[in-house]
């Protein structure tokens, strides 16, 4: 339930984006939210009216019409807040907004804080708070993929892991708190084997989940890929024919591209950063020098790595020595014989021997799309598309679950030292804390203003 000083308010704030446009939604909240609008409207008595109708009329200030509107009622508790919500759809105009935000304000409404609808929502049990959070993360996602863990983990695909994991924990601290009851009996109602395998297997479950937040961070902020090699290779190119625009700028001359270019695209669903960078090799220019450091660097930050080279004018063995040289940090690579159109059969075919590797023309594109699904295949895309597996997405859960496996950890040594009943529940608590941490089960109100905070004032 929400807090009396909360639940007495009835919030109001502009639920699309500001500026011009066609139709603008006014979204009220709360416990007046139908009087409230009601005493304005010239149409139907909304408060006679069922949930989940539309009504057509005007919103009038005294004698003054301020718009013709469809007005949405969603009465409690058939509603995204479990209170009655009102939305109004107006004409876009931010004038219109205006006008009527100020009566509905001088009627008894106040402003809304940033993700006041979805807290109350929260508070009133609607859901739980991983899913709340993954509210934002639906209405910022991106792509397809992170379109798709957001839906799952709003619809709480992530929430029921969570909370099955919980049960089973909840059920061996209650048997190992009843054992303190008759301490002095020296009885065990827990089976402390079954309570080992339990947490084995718990934490093999959160050791995939911690696993999966390395992939749903790179998901959700895009996936930095490198673009490097030696001068003249094709690298801007290649870069320019990755976004469908020209972002960089292509020359003959060796060291054209001094600094790091960085732009985004999106391949089946996912969202690459693509950076282009200076050529590598040995240089006096001070300013090209720079750009050379600043592509090793680019290098060890980055979570996949093009390498190109010119298949017309570099031989099998200098490829190997060029990548002993470079070093290449333990990410997933794709080698990229560029300007294949200018190559002869037995240039191509002497790089048969080499792994992970595309034959492309980055000039006429020829290959882009075989590299493509070969960027694709590299990030498991279809498996994370198509798979049922968890992605963890969020820093707040993957620190809670850290937290846990932690904990999870001190179960298991005390029970190979042969620790106590009450040393052992208490351990078995921190588990439990730290995963209702994630769903809401507990909380604060420090941790709650962190969160919705972050929300857009309409959501």
């Amino acid at each position: 339930m929400l807090p009396s000083t909360l639940a007495q308010d009835t919030i109001i704030a502009l639920a699309t984006a500001s500026g011009h446009g066609a139709i603008a939604i006014i979204r009220l909240s709360g416990p007046e939210a139908v009087s409230i609008v009601n005493g304005v409207f010239k149409g139907k008595n909304l408060q006679a009216q069922p949930s989940h109708t539309l009504h057509f009329g005007t919103i009038r200030d005294e004698d003054k019409i301020l718009d013709e509107v469809v007005v949405s009622l969603f009465k409690a508790p058939a509603s995204y807040t479990k209170e009655d919500v009102v939305e109004v759809s107006c004409h876009g105009s931010p004038y219109i907004t205006e006008q009527l935000l100020k009566l509905f304000l001088r009627k008894g409404a106040r402003l809304a804080e940033p993700g006041e609808f979805t807290k109350r929502a929260f508070l009133n049990g609607q859901f739980d708070l991983a899913q709340a959070e993954a509210v934002a993360d639906l209405i910022a996602s991106d792509s397809a993929l992170t379109h798709q863990v957001a839906m799952k983990q709003m619809r709480g695909g992530f929430s029921q892991e969570i909370k099955a994991l919980r049960v089973q924990l909840i059920h061996f601290a209650s048997m190992v708190e009843l054992e303190l009851d008759f301490s002095e009996e020296d009885v065990e109602f827990a089976d402390r084997s079954a309570l080992r395998r339990l947490i084995t297997t718990l934490q093999q479950l959160i050791t995939d989940l911690l696993k999966s937040f390395e992939m749903g961070n790179v998901l959700k902020n895009g996936v930095p890929t490198v673009i490097a090699g030696k001068p003249n290779a094709g690298k801007s190119t290649l870069l320019n024919a990755l976004l469908r625009e020209e972002k960089a700028i292509v020359s003959d001359i060796p060291g054209t591209t001094r600094d790091v270019i960085e732009d985004e695209a999106q391949l089946g669903g996912i969202r690459f950063r693509f950076i282009d960078t200076a050529g590598l090799r040995d240089t006096q220019d001070t300013v090209e020098a720079i750009g050379v450091a600043r592509t090793k660097q680019q290098l060890q930050k980055a979570s996949l790595v093009l390498y190109l080279f010119d298949v017309t004018t570099t031989l099998p063995e200098q490829l190997r020595e060029e990548l002993a040289a470079l070093q290449l940090p333990q990410v997933p690579y794709l080698l990229i014989a560029n300007k294949k159109d200018l190559a002869t059969p037995a240039q191509l075919k002497s790089f048969a021997g080499f792994e992970h590797l595309v034959y492309l023309s980055a000039g006429t594109k020829e290959g882009l799309k075989e590299l493509e699904q070969s960027l694709l295949e590299v990030v498991n895309a279809n498996e994370a598309l198509t798979g049922d597996r968890t992605i963890v997405t969020n820093l707040r859960h993957f620190q809670s679950l850290q937290k846990t496996n932690d904990a999870l950890q001190e179960v298991l040594h005390g029970l190979d030292t042969g620790l106590t009943g009450d040393w052992l529940a208490a351990d078995i608590r921190r588990c439990l804390f730290y995963l209702g941490e994630i769903t809401g089960d507990i909380t604060t109100d420090d941790l709650l203003d962190n969160i919705f905070t972050k929300f857009c004032i309409g959501k």
